[in-house]
């Protein structure tokens, strides 16, 4: 039998005891099935009762009820809520996503039958499993199934094309033919979703655990030309040429730098997978060498990646680091290269986001068919590390505007910060040591200048 959480068995066991049918169905019986504990929270557990919405009220007088879909919201503690559904049918969906007419359902059988795929329309009492489309059967196979017809799954609710290669991706399940042969055919209709439902999917595919057969997917089924057209026309460039390093074509190795991504941030990933869509607007081709270049490539992709931010409706935090990562990805690493360019790079990057190039660098190198690593890549993690111990900027001096102010005996202004600026050049430069003591020595120096002028 499947273990339940207590707040759960308790639920349904007052449910039971009143004469009433309770289940949990969807996502959580599905991965209780696989062995795998659902997480904690009550987004996570989904029930459907044959009590109607009034009756769970009376039944429950802390829930409460304010929607047309049957779902009463039931406070557990303060921070755990959990939603118990009527048994429902759904019909009309004339935005591709939300049906205009529901009734409540006589069977569980009935409320199953709405559902999006075999391996989500199973359900559990505490006792028996009930499972009328053979989903166990499926999560045996490891295939994604639609319920019933797919064209008729697609076109009632078109979010389900993403989340049929969301869940491939996830679980690493094939897609079954009929299902994926609708996703190809039904493509289309993932206009009609709003593009916030779509980044939702989208960053689930690049968190999962098999990103890039997520996204090869899509563009089998052509949604990625329809979401990421950008990406899409990166898959018809080549980039084999002489005196270059690259083995595939810019789309597959945008796809395998996204594989090889060693990062579990989604936008460290996203920006994996985006890094080099400006090469298909700088592509250019020598007829008389061969020679493939893309000259700033990285120009052209961050206005690109701005765009697709906003389409994406992604927040100004994530939008930030996503074009900070794609604007700065070509930085160079060489043996030659000062404290000053580290401090520069740094600097362009952002402390916070420098572990995250070094992954997106990761996935480059891996991603075009390079050795993961190299002896100056490593040296360069190492100067990194180094520098970051020495001032990159002027409030790391071990003195400030007051020690200014104080020895030189002047006001506050510019001429305060000019001689900050100008100190900080000279630790940045390694003519002198960030120590107090030696700071101090030079504004009593500049002191005694002036006082001799």
């Amino acid at each position: 039998m499947l273990k339940l959480p207590d707040y759960v068995r308790q639920l349904m066991v007052k449910f039971q005891k009143n004469g009433f049918q309770i289940y949990v169905v969807g996502g959580a019986v599905r991965d209780l099935l696989l062995g795998q504990t659902p997480p904690a929270g009550g987004e996570n557990w989904d029930f459907a009762t044959n009590a109607k919405p009034e009756e769970i009220l009376n039944l429950l007088p802390d829930s409460y009820y304010n929607n047309k879909y049957g779902t009463v919201t039931i406070p557990i503690s303060k921070s755990l809520l959990l939603e118990v559904t009527t048994f429902r049918k759904e019909a009309n969906y004339k935005d591709k996503r939300h049906p205009e007419i529901i009734e409540w359902a006589d069977t569980l059988e009935d409320d199953l039958s709405r559902r999006d795929f075999t391996i989500n329309s199973i359900a559990f009492d505490g006792r028996e499993i009930v499972d009328p489309y053979h989903g166990q059967e499926d999560l045996k196979n490891k295939l994604i199934r639609a319920v019933g017809d797919p064209d008729k799954r697609f076109s009632e609710d078109a979010l389900r094309l993403m989340r049929a290669i969301r869940f491939s991706s996830q679980l690493g399940f094939l897609i079954e033919d009929k299902t994926r042969q609708s996703i190809q055919k039904n493509a289309k209709l993932i206009s009609r979703i709003s593009w916030e439902r779509i980044r939702d999917e989208l960053l689930k595919i690049i968190a999962s655990a098999h990103p890039a057969e997520g996204i090869l997917f899509m563009r089998t089924a052509g949604l990625l030309a329809m979401i990421l057209p950008e990406l899409d026309i990166c898959f018809t460039i080549p980039q084999k040429s002489p005196k270059r390093h690259h083995i595939y074509d810019v789309g597959t190795h945008l796809v395998m730098a996204l594989k090889n991504c060693p990062s579990a941030d989604v936008i460290t990933r996203l920006a994996a997978l985006l890094h080099d869509i400006g090469k298909a607007e700088t592509f250019r081709r020598d007829e008389s060498t061969a020679l493939i270049t893309f000259y700033n490539h990285e120009v052209v992709g961050t206005k690109l990646v701005e765009k697709i931010a906003d389409r994406l409706r992604l927040s100004n935090l994530q939008k930030k680091k996503l074009v900070t990562l794609v604007k700065y990805h070509q930085f160079t690493v060489t043996e030659l290269q000062t404290d000053k360019a580290i401090r520069r790079f740094i600097r362009n990057t952002g402390k916070e986001y420098i572990q995250d190039m070094l992954d997106l660098r990761f996935a480059d190198r891996v991603g075009s068919g390079a050795r993961p690593t190299s002896w100056r890549f490593e040296l360069f993690k190492k100067r990194l590390a180094e520098v970051q111990k020495e001032p990159f900027k002027i409030s790391d001096l071990k003195i400030d505007g007051n020690d200014i102010m104080k020895i030189l005996q002047l006001k506050p202004g510019p001429n305060v910060g000019e001689i900050l600026k100008n100190i900080f050049n000279d630790v940045e430069e390694g003519r002198i040591k960030n120590e107090r003591k030696p700071l101090l020595d030079r504004l009593s120096s500049l002191a005694r200048d002036r006082d001799k002028r």
